[in-house]
């Protein structure tokens, strides 16, 4: 028979209970936890992506009103909204499990139980939480930023950036997040409400360069048939994002700066300059200070356009965000194409999150797309991912333990807040004796690297 390819919790102070409900639960789920103390499970969501939780109400020799259950109940919906809770209770205490209905849970158990209806609430459970994460819709959802530290520090400056009007020069390699930074910046900025057009340099016809950015009149050219207008007046009272600024040609180069300084812009087949009020942001994977020692780029369009530079790091060097963004990029492109939200087990995960990703964001992006198509049996496989028998992983990489990625995170905060305990211990979400032991734990010192 196969099993089921989900995450069970099971909590309960009663070690009978823990062990009976896992010996009947392994035959039919991939996975199954268990935890004798409540205090644990913040611990555990860190650790494991849970999709269902089978909980007890009482923890306590003397206490049977059911209200820690119901304070764990309101804890795990903070920690994760999409998990399904299945609640334990005798038959005396069927009001309180009632109550833990109205605040969330799906369904509540009465002990002793009969086994054939835990399966099968459980699997309902399953089934319930995969279709929740299929439909429900995430703020930002077109927008993944990321959490790693080295992509927070640069949404951090983003964020005084988009509060004024300031050019934005934004480097980086393909598929590194270029253009969800420049968007981040619009939806921040003042002009939030008006439109953002994004202008991909490196696929225009050089010949239409100006026509594009700058529009035309009736009879500018053969074949301008009607007064069009460019991107930059479709622009108006909004942003324009020139991707790969790198690829205008020199005599455009020149046009741009005045743009930029005069702001107005002349369409072909004019001579009246227009008035346009457009905030500018740029971007390139280019080395533009080579360029302009080379003379293939204006030097005073560069200082023009890197008012303030931001350089988006390669997937590589925030691998934690690697992992969020596979599910990210597998919730989207199952709604796009209707299908149940496919399994990906921490296996190959794990390899993913070791892979060279070369191509970076968009490469995730492409081969989740293929592997949620051709997923059979709903999980996805390295076949589903373009890839042979094995993953390709980076050279000279061990795959770390967990106190490695623990070790290093705290090591990161601790760097990133300047060694200030508070905002350290806030930002991982412990307390400062916490902090302090896991500290002393890892023999992690001011001297630290």
């Amino acid at each position: 028979m196969k099993k089921t390819q989900a995450t069970i919790l099971i909590i309960d102070d009663q070690e009978e209970i823990l062990i009976a409900s896992k010996l009947l639960l392994k035959k039919q789920f991939e996975t199954i936890l268990t935890c004798s103390d409540p205090k644990k499970i913040p611990q555990l969501f860190v650790e494991q992506k849970i999709n269902v939780v089978l909980m007890d109400m009482n923890y306590r020799t003397g206490y049977e009103d059911g209200k820690e259950g119901i304070f764990w109940l309101k804890e795990i919906n903070r920690i994760q909204p999409s998990v399904k809770i299945i609640l334990m209770t005798s038959f005396g205490h069927v009001e309180t499990a009632v109550e833990g209905l109205k605040l969330g849970a799906v369904d509540y158990l009465l002990k002793p139980w009969n086994n054939e209806k835990l399966v099968d609430l459980i699997k309902d459970a399953v089934k319930q939480e995969r279709k929740s994460k299929q439909t429900t819709k995430q703020p930002k959802k077109d927008l993944f930023l990321g959490e790693s530290i080295a992509v927070q520090k640069i949404y951090k400056i983003a964020n005084k950036i988009a509060l004024t009007d300031a050019t934005v020069l934004i480097l980086g390699e393909n598929g590194t997040g270029k253009t969800v930074l420049a968007k981040d910046i619009h939806l921040k900025s003042k002009r939030k409400d008006d439109i953002f057009v994004h202008v991909d340099l490196g696929s225009l016809n050089e010949n239409l360069f100006e026509s594009e950015l700058f529009g035309y009149t009736k009879g500018a050219f053969t074949d301008a048939k009607n007064d069009t207008i460019g991107r930059f007046e479709s622009a108006n009272n909004g942003t324009i994002f020139l991707d790969e600024i790198g690829n205008l040609p020199l005599h455009l180069q020149a046009k741009l700066l005045q743009v930029i300084q005069n702001k107005e812009i002349t369409r072909l087949g004019e001579s009246k300059p227009r008035k346009i009020d457009v905030r500018i942001i740029t971007a390139t994977n280019s080395n533009l200070e080579e360029a302009v020692k080379k003379g293939a780029f204006r030097e005073d369009l560069f200082y023009r356009i890197n008012t303030i530079s931001l350089t988006m790091p390669n997937l590589s060097a925030r691998k934690e965000d690697i992992v969020p963004l596979i599910h990210y990029f597998i919730d989207i492109f199952s709604n796009k194409y209707d299908l149940d939200i496919p399994y990906i087990d921490d296996e190959l995960l794990n390899q993913l999150e070791h892979y060279e990703w070369n191509g970076n964001i968009r490469e995730v992006q492409n081969r989740i797309e293929r592997a949620v198509i051709l997923a059979e049996n709903n999980q996805i496989t390295l076949d589903n991912l373009g890839f042979d028998t094995l993953i390709p992983l980076k050279k000279e990489e061990t795959i770390r333990t967990l106190s490695d990625i623990e070790k290093q995170k705290i090591v990161e905060h601790l760097h990133f807040h300047q060694w200030n305990i508070s905002k350290t211990a806030e930002d991982l979400g412990i307390s400062r004796a916490a902090l302090y032991r896991k500290m002393e734990k890892y023999t992690i010192s001011n001297t630290a690297s």
